[in-house]
């Protein structure tokens, strides 16, 4: 009984709130279900500057696949092996970062 009036309630409030927020609410309902997305949300930001070996690497790779047909990894295949299906991957990258923490001035 408890359950049924507070989900009523949850939907009297969604019905009152603005699209801008209703998107939002529907953002965080996701990351509350999807324990994956919610680890990616609060992963830190990756600001190191790419090094001139991991550029050399790129661009080794890059030319190995185009000398290589059907040699690569499929990207489903990858997925796969992490437990995701395309349709994950698409969605993940849908899901709002949290704005990046200020720089400590270092």
């Amino acid at each position: 009984m408890v359950y049924a009036r507070t989900r009523q309630h949850a939907h009297e409030l969604i019905d009152r709130m603005a699209p801008g927020q209703v998107s939002a609410v529907v953002g965080l309902l996701e990351i509350m279900l999807d324990p994956l997305a919610h680890t990616l949300a609060n992963a830190p930001f990756d600001d190191e500057p790419e090094t001139e070996g991991e550029r050399k690497a790129v661009a080794a790779s890059k030319a190995w696949l185009e000398e290589q047909p059907g040699q690569g990894i499929p990207h489903e295949d990858v997925l796969a092996e992490l437990g995701l299906r395309p349709e994950d991957f698409e969605r993940l990258g849908r899901i709002p970062l949290p704005p990046a923490p200020p720089s400590s001035g270092r």
